[in-house]
């Protein structure tokens, strides 16, 4: 594999983090796939986690493998992205928009598929920035959409994440600084002591949590602006950014639609999870259902599971590849 590292001007005053995993050409190497694909972090995370799997390949090595040239970023705010000039108050719309619309240019301009459209997987938050991306943008440089424990309309939500978020006003004002060192410390300790407490997020059934001190690099602070946005959301149930309402827009949305949801998820609820794909109005579409009562597969577990790289990573990779 050939990774190359960019950073991208989002014409906001950020300089954007991106990586290409570019596929071997050798001999016995599939053939390269005919558009290239683009991960995007949800919130409160970064890019690390795609590169990174405590028992086998990753999600962009299991992609790069199979033919796929796979890029990822990290939007302002998140992983090695750099504020250059400016403030940093930004919100959901100016990471659909500007961020993804600076990120998906990019890999058009400089992939060596030859493609003119990208095929985007959203994580968690991130599939509702590329549904509102592609609402919001006429004619977005976008051919296939995937969701990974994503939502766009809210049509459920943990009792945690309701009291989390229960005040617009008062989560708007809240800052959190230092939320990886914190995860850094607590993180470990409540694997090896308590991790059922863990287990809305990550599932100790699951997922191999003795590399938990690596897991935590993929950890940023919460953004009291879009913890406001979130609060807003919850209560209104219906993505809304700049005036569009991205949830009434789906059913005449018609791009190919591969919607992973996760049985035991505890941050994005199956029945919110589920719903993006029951709205949409793709003819090409196929939903995903991971884990049982055996092994529940809970919201990080998507991407650190046992056995992720066959029931999740290879699935998504043959849909791209298929449409």
């Amino acid at each position: 594999m050939h990774a190359d590292q960019y950073l991208v001007d989002n014409q906001a005053g950020w300089r954007l983090a991106m990586t290409r995993l570019r596929p071997d050409a050798g001999e016995g190497a599939p053939p390269p796939a005919k558009r290239p694909v683009l991960i995007v972090p949800g919130y409160g995370m970064n890019s690390y986690i795609f590169g990174f799997h405590p028992r086998g390949p990753s999600m962009v090595d299991t992609f790069a493998a199979r033919g796929l040239e796979t890029w990822t970023v990290d939007l302002r705010g998140q992983g090695k992205s750099i504020r250059a000039r400016g403030n940093d108050r930004y919100g959901l719309a100016d990471l659909a928009i500007e961020d993804l619309g600076a990120a998906i240019a990019h890999v058009l301009a400089n992939t060596e598929t030859g493609a003119t459209s990208v095929d985007v997987i959203g994580c968690s938050l991130g599939t509702a920035l590329i549904f509102a991306h592609v609402a919001c943008v006429p004619d977005a440089k976008v051919h296939a959409l995937v969701s990974m424990a994503g939502l766009v309309t809210w049509k459920g939500a943990h009792p945690l994440v309701r009291f989390a978020f229960g005040s617009p006003r008062l989560v708007g004002l809240m800052r959190i600084r230092n939320t990886r060192g914190i995860a850094r410390f607590a993180l470990p300790a409540v694997a090896k002591i308590a991790p059922s407490l863990l287990s809305v997020y990550l599932n100790h059934q699951s997922t191999d949590l003795t590399h938990a001190s690596k897991m935590v690099q993929t950890v940023e602070d919460p953004h009291p602006v879009i913890n406001r946005e979130i609060a807003q959301w919850i209560k209104r149930r219906d993505l809304v950014v700049r005036g569009v309402n991205v949830s009434q827009m789906l059913p005449s949305i018609d791009k190919p639609f591969f919607c992973v949801v996760a049985n035991d998820d505890g941050i994005v609820l199956p029945v919110t999870s589920r719903h993006t794909y029951d709205a949409i109005g793709s003819k090409k579409k196929r939903l995903l259902l991971v884990g049982d009562p055996e092994q529940p597969i809970a919201h990080a577990d998507l991407f650190l599971c046992n056995g992720a790289q066959e029931r999740i990573f290879t699935p998504i990779a043959d849909f791209l590849l298929e449409v």
